[in-house]
C-alpha cells in the first residue's frame, strides 16, 4: 500500500489535515526519474510557522529552478499527527511527493530559534534515521542546517553533518554540485564532508576537536584533517542579481504571515547591542526600488495575495522606501492590495510615510523603543529619544491611527528597577499624547499594547559576555512593571522566563550539551517553543543526568579573553569591536549608525572583490 493510501484514513482523525497533504497552488512536482538530487527542505516547527518564513520560500525556488534538483517541503507534525504516524509506522515525508525523506540525498534544516533543536532530532527519528551523525554511515542523506542559530551550532554538533554559515542562496547549490560529483565518483561520506569543509561558509563539526578546562570553559578548538582553522560566513553581495521567487506556494489554511513578502534590504545600520541579527547579517545591502516593484507585481499576479509586506530588520532605514511606495501605490490601490511595513524605526518614520502606507488600509503601528528610560536606551545603543517616540506617535494619531504596539525588553545589561518602571511611564506618555491632541480622531480611544520579552545574550553581539537575569529576577521585574501600569488603555504582554533561560543556554552552549539535548528529546521534549509542550522540569532532569548546570551557560559573565564555543567561526564583526561596544554600554555611550560614521566593525572585509561598498567605508 502506498504511503498516500496509508495517510488517507488517519488524516480524518487529526486537526488541520491540510498541513500534511501538499498539492497547494505553486508547489513544485517533478518526475523523480529526471532529477539527480532530491532535497528535503525541513522547518522544525509547525506548517503555519514554516510556511510563513521567507528564507524557506527563497531556497525552495532557487533549488527547484534547476532541472536536476527536486526540493520538497517538510514541516514538524503536531502532536496528534505524530502520534498517528508512529502508531501506523508512517515515516516523515516530503509534501510534494508524499515519499519518505530518508531516501533523499539531502535533509536540510532551517534553524530560526534555539528551542527548535529537540524538534530537529524528532524529525530525524520520524524519518527513520539515527539522530547522531556518526551512526549515519552512508553518503546519503547528508543532514545539513543553516539559519541564524547556525552562528553557534555546537549544541547540535553531534547530530548535523554540516552547517552553512551566513546566506545560503549560492553555497547550497555548490554543496549539491559537490555531492553530484561524490555520487559519480563513489566517495564516502567522510570524503564528501572533508571536501565540503573547504567551500567558503561550510562548517563540518566532526572535523574539529574541542577540549575544556577544569572550570568548564573551552580550552582549545583544533581543526582536523586539513579543515580550515576559521570558517567565515557567506554573503550575497548584490541582492538585485540573486534569484527571488516569482511565486509563493499558497497554503490551503491560514498561516502566521499569510501574505506576499519582499526583502527590501539585508543587514542593519543601527548596531543595537542586544540584537544578534543586526550583527550577523552585516554589511547592509539594499535592493533597487524597480527590482522590488517588479517582484511585488509577480507575486501579486501568481499568488493572489491581498497584502504585500516590505520586510527587513529596519524597513524605514531603506533609502529607496518612499520611491518604492510611489511605484507600488498606483497598482496596489487599484487592486486593493495592502502594503505592510512590519519593522519601522521611530526616528525616521515621517508623516508622509505613514500617510502613504495608510492609503489602502489602516492598521496599528508597531515600534520598538526596547527600553523605558533614556539612560538604558543609550546603553543598548538604541539611538532613540523620548521626544522622537512621542512626536512619531503624534504624527501617527494625526494620520488616523489609534492603536500602537510598543516592544520592550527586561533584563537588559545595566538595567535597574527604575528602568523597568520607565516602560510603564513611557506607555502612559503615549496615551497622554493622544488625549492632549486637539486634532485626535473624534469618538475614538487609543490602545497601547506593551509587549515585553526577556533579554537573551547571543553570540556575535556586544552583550555575548553578559549574564542573563535568573528566572526569579525576571519574574520580579515583570511584577514591578505591572504594578506601575496606571491606565486601562495600556495592555501588557510578557514572555515566559523559563523558555528565555533555556534559549540563553542553547544560544551560548558548547557541544557538551548534545547529550543533554538528546536526553531531553527522548524524555518527550519537542516543539519546545510552544507553551503546551515545554517542560523546564524535563530539561532540568536532562542537565542533572549529564552533570551540567544551566546557570553556567545562562547566568555567568564571560571574560573578554575567554575562548567561546564559536571562536573558530567568523561572521565578519571583529571581537575587538564587540568588546569595545560592550565597554561603551556600561558607560551609556552611543555609537553612530553606519550611515553617519563607520565604526570599523570589520564587515566591509566580507566583500570578496575588495571593493568596499557604502555605507561600509574604511
Amino acid at each position: 500500500m502506498s504511503l498516500e493510501a496509508r495517510l488517507e484514513p488517519i488524516l480524518e482523525q487529526v486537526q488541520k489535515p491540510a498541513r500534511y497533504i501538499g498539492g497547494e497552488l505553486n508547489s513544485v512536482v517533478k518526475d523523480p526519474s529526471r532529477v539527480s538530487v532530491r532535497y528535503a527542505l525541513c522547518f522544525p516547527d509547525l506548517y503555519e510557522i514554516g510556511m510563513s518564513h521567507l528564507g524557506m520560500k527563497i531556497l525552495y525556488s532557487i533549488k527547484n529552478k534547476r532541472e536536476d534538483i527536486w526540493c520538497e517541503r517538510v514541516f514538524a507534525p503536531a502532536a496528534d499527527m505524530e502520534a498517528k504516524m508512529r502508531e501506523h509506522q508512517i515515516p516523515l515525508y516530503g509534501l510534494e511527493s508524499l515519499e519518505p525523506i530518508a531516501g533523499f540525498d539531502f535533509i536540510g534544516f532551517s534553524l530560526q530559534y534555539e528551542l527548535c533543536y529537540t524538534t530537529v532530532l524528532n524529525m530525524l527519528d520520524l524519518a527513520g534515521l539515527p539522530v547522531r551523525s556518526k551512526d549515519r554511515k552512508s553518503l546519503a542523506p547528508i543532514v545539513m542546517a543553516g539559519g541564524p542559530c547556525a552562528c553557534n551550532p555546537e549544541p547540535l554538533a553531534d547530530f548535523v553533518d554540516l552547517f552553512v554559515l551566513g546566506e545560503g542562496e549560492e553555497v547550497n547549490l555548490e554543496l549539491i554540485d559537490l555531492y553530484k560529483q561524490a555520487k559519480e565518483e563513489h566517495w564516502s561520506k567522510e570524503e564528501y564532508l572533508r571536501r565540503a569543509s573547504h567551500i567558503p561558509g561550510v562548517y563540518v563539526p566532526s572535523l574539529y576537536q574541542v577540549t575544556y578546562r577544569e572550570d568548564g570553559t573551552v580550552r582549545e578548538i583544533v581543526p582536523l584533517d586539513g579543515a580550515p582553522a576559521r570558517v567565515t560566513k557567506r554573503i550575497i553581495q548584490n541582492l538585485d542579481r540573486v534569484e527571488f521567487p516569482e511565486s509563493f506556494v499558497v497554503p490551503f489554511i491560514d498561516i502566521v504571515h499569510d501574505r506576499s513578502m519582499l526583502e527590501v534590504q539585508r543587514g542593519c545600520i543601527r548596531g543595537c547591542r542586544f540584537c544578534q541579527a543586526g550583527f550577523i547579517y552585516r554589511p547592509i545591502r539594499d535592493k533597487r526600488p524597480e527590482t522590488l516593484n517588479r517582484d511585488a507585481l509577480n507575486l501579486s499576479r501568481t499568488s493572489g495575495y491581498d497584502e504585500v509586506s516590505l520586510t527587513s530588520l529596519s524597513t524605514s532605514d531603506y533609502l529607496g522606501l518612499e520611491e518604492l511606495l510611489d511605484q507600488m501605490l498606483p497598482w496596489t490601490e487599484e487592486q486593493q492590495i495592502n502594503i505592510a511595513l512590519p519593522s519601522l524605526r521611530i526616528d525616521n518614520c515621517s508623516e508622509k510615510l505613514m500617510a502613504q502606507i495608510a492609503k489602502v488600509r489602516k492598521s496599528g503601528l508597531t515600534f520598538a523603543p526596547e527600553a523605558g528610560t533614556q539612560r538604558l536606551r543609550d546603553a543598548i545603543n538604541k539611538n532613540l529619544t523620548e521626544e522622537e517616540i512621542l512626536s512619531t506617535c503624534r504624527a501617527a494619531f494625526r494620520s488616523g491611527y489609534t492603536a500602537v504596539k510598543l516592544y520592550f525588553m527586561i533584563g537588559l545589561p545595566t538595567e535597574t528597577m527604575e528602568d523597568v518602571a520607565g516602560i510603564a511611564d513611557l506607555a502612559q506618555k503615549v496615551v497622554d499624547t493622544f488625549y492632549r491632541m486637539p486634532e485626535k480622531p473624534k469618538g475614538k480611544g487609543v490602545q497601547v499594547t506593551v509587549s515585553v520579552s526577556c533579554f537573551v545574550p547571543k553570540p556575535f553581539t556586544p552583550f555575548e559576555f553578559e549574564p542573563q537575569d535568573t528566572p526569579e529576577q525576571l519574574r520580579e521585574k515583570q511584577k514591578h512593571l505591572l504594578a506601575h501600569v496606571r491606565s486601562r488603555k495600556i495592555s501588557v504582554k510578557y514572555h515566559d522566563s523559563d523558555t528565555s533561560v533555556l534559549e540563553a543556554v542553547l544560544a551560548r552552549g558548547d557541544r557538551r550539551l548534545c547529550p543533554v539535548l538528546e536526553s531531553a528529546w527522548r524524555a518527550g521534549s519537542r516543539l519546545d517553543g510552544w507553551g503546551e509542550h515545554f517542560s523546564m522540569e524535563r530539561w532540568n532532569q536532562a542537565f542533572a543526568q549529564h552533570g551540567l548546570d544551566p546557570a553556567f551557560y545562562a547566568h555567568r559573565r564571560r571574560d573578554y579573553g575567554e575562548v567561546v564555543p564559536w571562536s573558530h567561526l567568523d561572521y565578519g564583526v571583529s571581537r575587538r569591536f564587540l568588546i569595545a561596544e560592550n565597554k561603551k554600554a556600561w558607560k551609556s555611550a552611543v555609537t553612530p549608525n553606519c550611515r553617519e560614521r563607520c565604526s570599523g566593525c570589520g564587515a566591509a572585509a566580507l566583500y570578496s572583490d575588495g571593493e568596499v561598498k557604502p555605507p561600509c567605508k574604511k
